[in-house]
């Protein structure tokens, strides 16, 4: 084990980077497990580094799964891509597989890590062989759905700065002193002060703003663009977990998505907000231990 010296100590988890033929580079984490070919591409929340989900992996019972994750562009090590999209996360996704050597894997993303497992489920059907998506945004600007309607006035303020662009998107995230509360119930805060995940997440959040704010200005634009395709193109069993009173991405995301995508389930815990919701990760991964077939993994 090793302590990164923000106070959470993980799982060993094997660092790298993965060069790109464009001459950019990603930081990858690789957890390393072999076990039956189990594998699940980690993506990460906004702002976040890609270090592993440590409570998920501490669990007993899945301790065969090789875990891969990355710095998306911009966070921590990985080279910024300005302009990118939600889509762009398949191609980086894809060659950070086939560098490792994985064919056919999981996806499972929270909070702003969603969109990008959606992503890949929709740009590479032929190896995502499931997803599951935790607190995760829906599309924006599409019809049927007021984006921005029950969300908390600290997020609305940010996202509607990345609305005007990147220089109000900038100026915003550099003088801005937001009220969290706004935000986050006191189930959240609390989770945030004593639950399993509060420390994992003030670690993967320190690190992956520890290069600058290019991450989580490209994440917060690629969100109010368009993404690049259409969720409902998804073949792939999809999970959404979401809690019915999230202020920071509101539940109506989750039903937006699940009345489309034909393959969707959702589970929705009304008690449970943005944060507290991270406690049914577990049960999810339940779930998608439940659709790992004897080909899906790695090689």
């Amino acid at each position: 084990m090793f302590d990164l010296g923000v106070g959470y100590v993980l799982l060993v988890a094997k660092e790298m980077v993965v060069e790109l033929g464009d001459g950019r580079a990603l930081h990858v984490y690789d957890s390393g497990a072999s076990g039956d070919g189990f594998v699940v591409f980690w993506h990460s929340g906004t702002p976040q580094s890609g270090i592993l989900p440590g409570p998920l992996l501490e669990l007993p019972q899945y301790q065969h799964i090789r875990w891969l994750s990355m710095d998306r562009p911009g966070y921590g090590a990985s080279t910024p891509l300005p302009g990118r999209r939600v889509v762009s996360v398949a191609g980086d996704v894809a060659a950070v597989a086939d560098a490792l050597g994985v064919e056919r894997f999981a996806v499972m993303g929270t909070s702003g890590g969603g969109p990008h497992a959606l992503a890949c489920a929709a740009m590479l059907p032929e190896r995502v062989t499931a997803v599951v998506c935790v607190a995760t945004l829906a599309p924006f600007g599409v019809d049927g759905l007021d984006w921005m309607a029950g969300m908390g006035e600290a997020g609305v303020a940010e996202l509607a700065a990345a609305v005007q662009g990147r220089a109000a998107l900038r100026t915003y995230v550099t003088t801005a002193d937001p009220d969290l509360a706004t935000v986050f119930t006191p189930t959240d805060l609390d989770a945030l002060s004593e639950g399993p995940y509060g420390e994992w997440l003030a670690t993967t959040v320190k690190r992956g703003m520890a290069g600058g704010l290019d991450g989580l200005i490209d994440d917060d634009l690629a969100f109010v663009a368009p993404w690049g395709f259409d969720p409902a193109r998804i073949t792939a069993p999809m999970l959404l977990v979401h809690g019915g009173e999230d202020r920071t991405v509101p539940s109506t995301h989750a039903d937006w998505l699940a009345n489309r995508c034909r393959t969707a389930e959702l589970r929705l815990y009304p008690d449970d907000g943005h944060i507290s919701i991270l406690d049914h990760c577990a049960a999810a991964l339940d779930w998608l231990a439940g659709r790992n077939g004897d080909d899906s993994g790695g090689k």
